[in-house]
């Protein structure tokens, strides 16, 4: 029993409690159960932490109150869960004066709301359950909007007022991804750097879809996964960069990840983080195309997401966890499609060698693209390619302007993929392209050379796909219409709903540019169609390549075409169950206090 306290309200008669044992009352403007247990009286939220059935229709035994739904079990008097998908239960204290009942209807919490939100996510991370890691979201960034008055979602700078609804589910993602997984940093971490990277392009309550999404796919790759063990840095301080360089290279080579782990920590504690980035990029780059592409994007990804958290705090376990996209991976010249009919890992390999030379060469010179450079990547002549990379070196063409020249390539091949390929050949075009769009983001944090390494590597694997463009598909071309930029982006999210709808996508982004709307605005729908769905790692990608490679190109052109590419890969892979969205759904009528077990 609580003592005695002035801001306590009656709710009850207590002889007719003890005669009916339980009662709903109204404290504060919310239900409140009130039990009479073992000569005691209880007072709870009458709302289920889970979803939201009413308690009083459950049962008492022995000092537990079940919920009869979902048989979440809670111990009365504190209200703590023995089921961690349910959360614990709001009590409040009470006391008896004169037969009549009295509770407090505003305690004091236990904890601050957003540190209770952070545990729960991280409950959630921990037993992989969505919807709790919905509702954390939800509850971070709803903390977020009382503490700083902005609208839902809205993210600002810097750092300490992003808020808790972007930062915090970040940075508790990230912590427990690098920490139980023994593999490190792989498909669930890389979504959730990308939904990081979306996260102010789309609107609204896509923001907290995004952060969702991401959260939950770093639960879903490490369930039931081994922890993971990270190394330690060097004692030694003094090493050069060219040192830590040639050894975290060296034993990459050998495979030895826990000798180029220790390397990696010794660098990050030495060296500036553009160094860091010379010597993680050196190694990323000395084989082939590893890993289908994933290696180097995986490795941008982890760079770009330690960039939004703080590289102090958190480059790291962030960049040591990604030492086995590496030393693990395949290398493609160890593939016959490297290799036959036309050795283009050997073609790599000599313009490798040449690198010094055309480097040299090219010191000084600014660089002219040639009007055909991005159709000659485009072309069935694999030495012709090399050639017209290496005399662009030659000629002064910086890291940053090959790779966009490739990626600018790769674009077209998803936007002219023939849909009477394979439906597994979408992965193909897909690869080249974000390979080769984060070679060209990785040029922003490195001016190392050996990122030329990369730009061959991603003009062969161009050169690979050019059959899934056989026939080209068709692209439409700038035009006019009546019609408003609205009525064409709803056209587009219905386009979405039908499977099928490759070139119709297409269309209406096309369209949608012609009509002079906002690109902003056409980006939104985008993440909207998106974040809806049930959309794989590959289609997530997509979207937030798109959206860089849109905001990274001049040309109007190519920001039409990387847009319209994009809506044609969506388009191919949806409609999907959207039970993600149901989810998310359920989580926030449930933070909306709607009551889920009435008839709809």
């Amino acid at each position: 029993m609580a003592v005695e306290n002035t801001e306590y309200v009656r709710v009850a008669s207590l002889p007719d409690l003890e005669a009916e044992g339980q009662q709903v009352v109204n404290a504060g403007g919310q239900p409140v159960a009130l039990f009479h247990h073992e000569g005691e009286v209880y007072a709870v939220d009458n709302r289920c932490p889970h979803m939201g059935f009413p308690l009083t229709r459950g049962t008492i035994d022995e000092g537990i109150l079940t919920c009869h739904w979902h048989h979440a079990r809670f111990e009365l008097e504190a209200g703590d869960t023995f089921d961690l998908f349910a959360d614990d239960l709001q009590t409040f204290p009470t006391e008896i004066r004169d037969d009549g009942v009295y509770l407090d209807p505003e305690p004091e919490p236990d904890v601050p709301p957003a540190t209770r939100w952070r545990n729960r996510l991280a409950d959630g991370l921990q037993e992989n359950l969505s919807l709790v890691m919905a509702k954390s979201v939800i509850g971070l960034d709803d903390v977020a909007q009382r503490a700083t008055g902005r609208s839902s979602g809205e993210r600002s700078e810097p750092r300490d007022e992003k808020g808790e609804g972007f930062y915090t589910p970040l940075e508790t993602a990230v912590n427990f991804g690098t920490k139980y997984r023994a593999m490190g940093w792989g498909r669930g971490l890389t979504t959730l750097g990308c939904m990081a990277n979306l996260y102010d392009a789309v609107g609204g309550r896509d923001k907290r879809r995004a952060m969702f999404l991401g959260v939950r796919e770093v639960a879903s790759e490490s369930a039931g996964e081994p922890p993971r063990f990270q190394q330690y840095a060097f004692e030694n301080r003094d090493l050069s960069k060219e040192r830590l360089k040639s050894w975290f290279r060296n034993t990459c080579e050998v495979r030895d990840s826990d000798g180029a782990e220790r390397c990696l920590l010794t660098a990050i504690a030495c060296l500036p983080p553009e160094d860091v980035a010379e010597v993680v990029f050196a190694g990323a780059t000395d084989h082939r195309y590893m890993n289908a592409g994933h290696t180097l994007d995986f490795i941008n990804t982890a760079f770009e997401t330690v960039q939004h958290l703080g590289w102090d705090e958190h480059a790291d376990s962030a960049l040591a966890s990604t030492v086995a996209q590496i030393t693990d991976a395949t290398r493609s010249e160890e593939l016959s499609s490297w290799r036959q009919p036309v050795d283009i890992a050997g073609l790599c390999a000599d313009a490798n060698d040449s690198l010094p030379d055309l480097v040299a060469a090219g010191d000084g010179k600014e660089w002219d693209e040639p009007e055909a450079f991005v159709e000659t990547l485009l072309a069935d002549d694999a030495e012709a390619i090399i050639d017209a990379l290496t005399n662009a070196i030659r000629d002064g063409a910086t890291t940053t302007e090959l790779a966009d020249g490739v990626a600018r390539a790769a674009t077209r091949r998803v936007a002219w993929f023939a849909t009477n390929n394979e439906f597994r050949d979408w992965n193909t075009v897909h690869h080249t392209l974000t390979y080769a769009d984060a070679v060209r983001r990785a040029t922003e944090k490195t001016d190392a050379t050996e990122l030329y390494r990369a730009c061959f590597d991603g003009a062969m694997s161009v050169y690979l796909d050019r059959f899934l463009n056989s026939p080209r598909a068709p692209v439409p071309e700038p035009g006019e219409t009546d019609r408003s930029p609205e009525e064409i982006r709803e056209e587009l999210l219905d386009a979405f709903d039908e499977q099928g709808k490759v070139n119709r996508a297409a269309s209406l982004v096309s369209e949608h540019f012609d009509a002079g709307g906002d690109p902003a605005d056409l980006k939104r729908t985008l993440g909207r169609g998106l974040l809806r769905e049930d959309a794989n790692f590959h289609t997530l990608q997509n979207v937030e390549t798109a959206f860089r490679r849109f905001e990274t190109v001049e040309d109007d052109e190519e920001k039409r075409l990387a847009l319209l590419a994009c809506a044609r890969y969506m388009a191919a892979h949806f409609p999907t169950r959207r039970s993600a969205e149901q989810t998310f759904s359920i989580a926030t009528r449930l933070h909306r206090g709607e009551r889920l077990h009435e008839v709809e």
